[in-house]
């Protein structure tokens, strides 16, 4: 029984030990990667990248949408039914 109770209290021990120290580790990472995302560099690509990602939206659906269709069709002439 009391190697049990040790047992216990080691992993409540290491849990809260290994929690701290996790803790303390990803808020170090995490005020990295703000000070990288707050970058102006980093900001200036990121708005590059949403003005290349609204120009090309319209083509991708259209291609999406058309694909769609084509691969609908395909399925339905497959199945023998050609309703639509």
């Amino acid at each position: 029984m009391r190697g049990r109770i040790l047992f216990v209290f080691g992993v409540a021990l290491g849990y809260l030990l290994g929690t701290r120290a996790g803790r303390e580790r990803y808020e170090q990472i995490r005020a990295s990667a703000l000070k990288v995302w707050r970058d102006p560099r980093v900001q200036e690509q990121v708005a590059a990248v949403e003005g290349f990602v609204k120009d090309k939206a319209p083509d991708v659906a259209e291609k999406a949408t058309a694909a769609a269709k084509k691969v609908s069709a395909t399925i339905r002439q497959a199945r023998g039914t050609n309703q639509g």
